[in-house]
Formats: C-alpha cells, structure tokens, sequence
C-alpha cells in the first residue's frame, strides 16, 4: 500500500475468473483519518461505488449514460487481497439497460449493487426547480481546508474550495449540518459517472460538523441519481460545486442528502446516504 498510488491505479479492473473483474484494494484510499495508518480504516465506500459502475461497463459493454446506482454495503473490503466484482446484465436494449453488481473477497460479500442506465429523449421540455448559481470558485479561499490528521486519506486525490467550512468537529454549532463547496479530482481529469460516483461520497458526514465528538459509523446505503450528464462545459477541468445536507440523526442512524450542480447551477446530480453509527 503505497499514497502515491493514484486514482486511475485505483480504479483499475483487471480479469479474473468466472467473469469476474478484480480491484485491489490501496491503503491510500482508506477511510483513516490522514493521522492513523490506513490499515486502521477500510476502502472508503465511493471507490466501491467508482469500481461498481466501471465494472458494468467495462464487463457489460453499457453504454448509454448512468442515471440511478444503488449500493448496499454488506460487509467492509480488507486490505492484501482483490475484491471480485461480477456484473450481471438484468435486461438491455436499444435505449436501457439494468444491471446488477455482485462483489466479494474470498467467499466474504462485500457489496451488491444495481444500476439503470438510459439515453435522454430529445422534444422534451426541461424544468429544473433544483437549478441554482454556486458561488464563484475564483473567489473563495483555496487555503480553507480540512486539516490534515483529521481528513481521510482518500481525500487527497480530491481537491477543494470551501464555501462553508470545513466545520468539523461541532464547527456548526447549533446551526444545520451542512457543508458546501467545489470539488473534484487533483489531477483534473473531466468528470466522468466514476469519478462522480467517488465524489459524491468524497467528504467526512455532515453529522460531524455539529457533534463535538463524533462516532464511529459505516455507510449501509447509498443511492444516487444522476440528472445531466457532466460534459466538460458543465464541469470545467472536474469541477463541480456540492452540498452535502444531514437529514437526519436519530437512534443511531444517519441519513445525509446531496446535490450536485454544474459551474452554470445545472442541477447535474443527487445523492442520499445511510449510515449506521456505533
């Protein structure tokens, strides 16, 4: 496990038996805080969720664009051995498509997931009520960061600009549990399903921006939909500007909701997670 290893390293798949497809598992996208070793966490879930949607297209030959992933984590992927990820075409055609991811390591499930992905249908009117401007990037301050022995080590393929925040630690106070920003990939690669799928899990839990200790926790679900697919001129060099919202916390659950816009407020996605805090 080395963090120099990068995104693409990361989200390589390469052939394994009975159709699977194989990803190993890199320390340097471990969900640790950046001050404890990697191995003290585990891959964090929007890689799981990066690999699960290349790996339908990539073991299926899908196509047309990603609109709706759902993932159910089963159980935490380890460290020094592969995960499995074997993709099932549910049904195809000239315009959809569903599938479905199975992943395991060793005889350990790790995830399942389903997919819908479809061609948009030109003459129709569009309404967006989510539509609305960011902020301008060039404005806020790019020193505005989360700090280093708090933010997980998957953050640092992951650059920022803060328009609230970082507010960890209780940093909210009494006010809503949510952080808004820019973001995307350091090395500005455009801003494909993948690496959408990454970001929208790319930052600590709203929770934490108004718990003065936060718990531990893991993701059991996670839901997104996107609604435009991010061409370079909705995502200019990767960017794209997030909110991510806690919607609720209560007996021991989290449920957090995100939306996504382009530079010109196109509403390009959102996202709602579960967690289970312990």
């Amino acid at each position: 496990m080395t963090p120099r290893t990068t995104l693409p390293d990361a989200l390589t798949l390469t052939p394994g038996d009975d159709g699977a497809l194989l990803a190993a598992m890199h320390g340097a996208f471990s969900n640790a805080p950046g001050g404890r070793p990697p191995e003290e966490g585990r891959p964090f879930g929007g890689l799981l969720a990066a690999l699960a949607t290349k790996t339908m297209r990539q073991g299926l030959g899908v196509t047309a664009p990603l609109r709706t992933l759902n993932v159910q984590f089963l159980s935490a992927a380890r460290y020094g051995r592969d995960v499995a990820f074997r993709p099932r075409l549910v049904r195809g055609g000239r315009t959809m498509a569903f599938a479905t991811v199975e992943a395991t390591q060793g005889e350990r499930p790790i995830l399942n997931a389903t997919a819908s992905f479809g061609a948009d249908t030109p003459g129709f009117p569009a309404s967006s009520p989510l539509a609305a401007p960011p902020p301008p990037r060039d404005k806020l301050n790019a020193q505005r960061q989360v700090p280093v022995d708090f933010a997980p080590h998957f953050t640092r393929v992951v650059e920022y600009r803060f328009e609230t925040g970082p507010n960890v630690m209780g940093g909210n106070g009494d006010g809503p549990a949510v952080e808004r920003f820019w973001m995307r990939t350091r090395d500005g690669m455009p801003l494909d399903d993948s690496r959408l799928c990454y970001l929208l899990d790319a930052i600590y839990p709203p929770a934490f921006t108004i718990l003065n200790s936060p718990p531990g926790g893991a993701s059991v679900d996670l839901r997104f939909d996107i609604l435009t697919d991010p061409t370079p001129d909705l995502a200019p060099d990767g960017w794209a500007f997030f909110e991510f919202r806690m919607t609720d916390l209560n007996h021991g659950w989290t449920m957090d909701d995100v939306v996504v816009w382009g530079a010109d407020g196109t509403p390009l996605a959102i996202a709602r997670q579960r967690r289970k805090l312990f």
